[in-house]
C-alpha cells in the first residue's frame, strides 16, 4: 500500500490554541476583581514582583485552561497566557508562596468527650469570597437565601491526614453553600466527629452572611447536624429550617403508636410513601417544631422486629407548620443539588488534588478553588447566553473545550491590540 506522508510546515507567529482564555481574562477585570483582591489583601510588599491579583488571576486562569496543579503553569501554559496583553503569568513557585502567605494559624476544638481537633479558620478568605459573589451579582444585599451545610471528605495522604469514618485519611471541612454557590469553607481534622464545633462554625458561616447583608431563607442540614446546640443556632438565624433527624426510642414509639388515620399516602418521584406529622418533643423545652415521617415499603419484603410492619421510616425536623408533609420531603431532598458541588470541586476545580502539606495552607486552597468555582458560574452564565451548544450548567470540561480551546493571536494594529480567532464562532458578541 502507497505511503501518503503528510507534509508539515511551521509558522513561527505566537498562535494560542487557548484562544477563549482572553475571555477570561477580560472577565476578571472588567468585573473589578482584581481591584477586589488587591482592596482586600493589600499590598504583598515592595519587592514582590507581582500583585495579590495578578496571582489570583494565575490561578483562575490555570483551570480555566484545563490545568489540574500549579505545576501546569510553568510547564504548559505560561507562554500561553503571556501572550495576553498587559497579563503578568506568575510562576508557580509564586503561586504556592500566595497560597501559604494567607494562611491562619489552626484552632484547637475539645469534644464533649474530651478528645483534641485541629479546625482551621480562614475569616480573610472566606470573606473575600462572599464579597466576590456580591460584586459579581451572584448574591445581592438585602436578599434572603436558602442555606445549605454539609461536611465533606477530603482524602489525601498528607502527613497531617487522620482516619476517617468512611476509613481513608484525609480532611472533613464544613462547607456552606446557596444553590450552586460556596459561601464558607471551614477545614477540620478528618477524624473529627461532625457535630464537635459545628454549631460555631454555622454561627460564623450564618453571621458573615449577616455582616454583608444579606440573611438565610431556609436552612437544610442531615442527621450529622441533629443536635440540640447546632439547632438552635440553626433556628435563630433562619426563618425555616429542615435537618434529618435520628431515631430514638422515644421517636420510635411514637412512630409506631401513631394510629392508621394518621398516616396519608403520596407519591414521590414514581415512589409511593406513607407520611405523617409528630409534635418535637426530644430534647428542646418551649419549641414548635414538627417531626415528618415518611415510611417507604422494603423492598425484601422483611417485617421490622420493633415497628412490626416492612417500612424503613425517615425523619425530617422543621419549624415549617405550613408545607404539607410531601413539599417539607421534596424540599429537603433537592439538598443532592448541593452534593453535585462537591462532585465538581473535587473533579474540575482541585479538591481532589490538594498543592500544599498543612491543614492552614490546604485551607486557603480550597477557598482559592471555590471563589474559581464561583467566577466560573458567573462565566458561563454569560457565554451561554451567546453560544447556544454552552448551558449554564455545563461542566468545565465541556466549556474548554466548546470555548477556550479556539486557536487565535494577539496582534498589534492602529494603536491598539487586536485579538485575532480563527473560528467562525460568535466570540465577537461577547468581547463587544
Amino acid at each position: 500500500m502507497k505511503d501518503f506522508g503528510t507534509k508539515v510546515v511551521k509558522f513561527s507567529q505566537n498562535i494560542t490554541p487557548f484562544g477563549g482564555i482572553s475571555y477570561v481574562n477580560t472577565q476578571f477585570n472588567k468585573s473589578g476583581m482584581a481591584q477586589l483582591i488587591d482592596n482586600e489583601l493589600g499590598i504583598r510588599g515592595l519587592g514582590a514582583g507581582y500583585s495579590h491579583s495578578e496571582i489570583f488571576r494565575t490561578w483562575f486562569e490555570l483551570f480555566f485552561s484545563g490545568g489540574e496543579c500549579a505545576e501546569d503553569v510553568q510547564v504548559h501554559l505560561r507562554r500561553t497566557l503571556e501572550q495576553i496583553p498587559n497579563n503578568k503569568a506568575c510562576s508557580s513557585d509564586t503561586m504556592l508562596r500566595e497560597v501559604k502567605s494567607l494562611a491562619t494559624e489552626n484552632t484547637e476544638i475539645v469534644s464533649s468527650s474530651g478528645k483534641t481537633y485541629q479546625f482551621n479558620i480562614n475569616e480573610k478568605m472566606n470573606r473575600l469570597n462572599i464579597k466576590s459573589l456580591l460584586l459579581t451579582g451572584q448574591l445581592e444585599k438585602g436578599g434572603s437565601y436558602d442555606f445549605d451545610y454539609d461536611n465533606q471528605i477530603i482524602s489525601h495522604e498528607k502527613y497531617d491526614a487522620k482516619k476517617t469514618y468512611k476509613m481513608n485519611t484525609g480532611y472533613f471541612p464544613g462547607v456552606a453553600t446557596i444553590g450552586d454557590k460556596i459561601i464558607y469553607v471551614e477545614n477540620r481534622d478528618g477524624n473529627a466527629n461532625v457535630k464537635t464545633g459545628q454549631s460555631e462554625t454555622l454561627e460564623r458561616a450564618y453571621s458573615l452572611l449577616e455582616e454583608h447583608g444579606m440573611t438565610a431563607n431556609r436552612s437544610r442540614m442531615d442527621a450529622g447536624s441533629y443536635s440540640e446546640d447546632i439547632i438552635k443556632t440553626v433556628a435563630r438565624h433562619s426563618r425555616k429550617f429542615y435537618i434529618r433527624a435520628n431515631k430514638c426510642h422515644s421517636l420510635c414509639d411514637s412512630i409506631r403508636e401513631q394510629p392508621e388515620e394518621a398516616w396519608q399516602e403520596v407519591e414521590i418521584n414514581f415512589t409511593r410513601y406513607k407520611v405523617a406529622s409528630l409534635p418535637f418533643t426530644q430534647f428542646l423545652e418551649d419549641c414548635h417544631y414538627r417531626i415528618v415521617v415518611m415510611g417507604e415499603k422494603n423492598s425484601e419484603r422483611q417485617a421490622d422486629l420493633f415497628f412490626g410492619d416492612n417500612c424503613i421510616y425517615r425523619c425530617i425536623l422543621t419549624n415549617d407548620w405550613d408545607s404539607t408533609e410531601k413539599e417539607v420531603i421534596e424540599y429537603y431532598n433537592q439538598r443532592g443539588s448541593s452534593e453535585k458541588t462537591f462532585d465538581i470541586q473535587n473533579n474540575d476545580f482541585g479538591w481532589g488534588h490538594l498543592p500544599c502539606s498543612d491543614m492552614n495552607h490546604n485551607t486557603v486552597y480550597l477557598i482559592l478553588t471555590a471563589m474559581i468555582k464561583n467566577f466560573y458560574n458567573y462565566i458561563v452564565r454569560k457565554v451561554s447566553g451567546v453560544f447556544t451548544d454552552i448551558l449554564p450548567s455545563s461542566r468545565l470540561k465541556r466549556f474548554i473545550f466548546r470555548f477556550i480551546c479556539v486557536p487565535g493571536r494577539w496582534y498589534f494594529r492602529g494603536r491598539q491590540w487586536t485579538l485575532g480567532l480563527y473560528t467562525d464562532r460568535p466570540y465577537d458578541k461577547l468581547f463587544a
